[in-house]
């Protein structure tokens, strides 16, 4: 790794659309870490869905349902929470909003 892979620009980092509403674009990773911003339309879905990696999420505009393991909870701008391990998950956005994921270790499948 070279200290250019250390810092990632907001112009290099491309965004996708994995489902409808929602936008996600890798900020950075390692092979143990990933961080990740999503990018939400107001009542755009993150359907349920489990994987391996332990997941954090911070809110950082907006409101959301979020459920895990069939507990729901509405978390607004500032909030967080973890998702260990294959825990089903998912959220919905009550407004426009935007979480920043981190995932360990990071999710290869956003990669390709």
């Amino acid at each position: 790794m070279t200290a250019s892979d250390l810092f990632v620009s907001v112009d290099d980092a491309k965004w996708v659309n994995p489902e409808p509403g929602v936008s996600r674009r890798i900020m950075t990773y390692l092979p143990e870490m990933m961080m990740v911003e999503v990018a939400f339309e107001k009542n755009a879905v993150g359907a349920e869905h489990s994987h391996p990696h332990i997941q954090a999420s911070y809110v950082a505009e907006g409101s959301f349902e979020v459920t895990i393991d069939g507990r729901t909870e509405t978390l607004r701008q500032g909030a967080s929470f973890i998702v260990p391990s294959n825990l089903v998950h998912g959220v919905k956005a009550l407004e426009k909003g935007r979480l920043i994921d981190s995932f360990t270790p990071h999710r290869a499948e956003f990669l390709k």
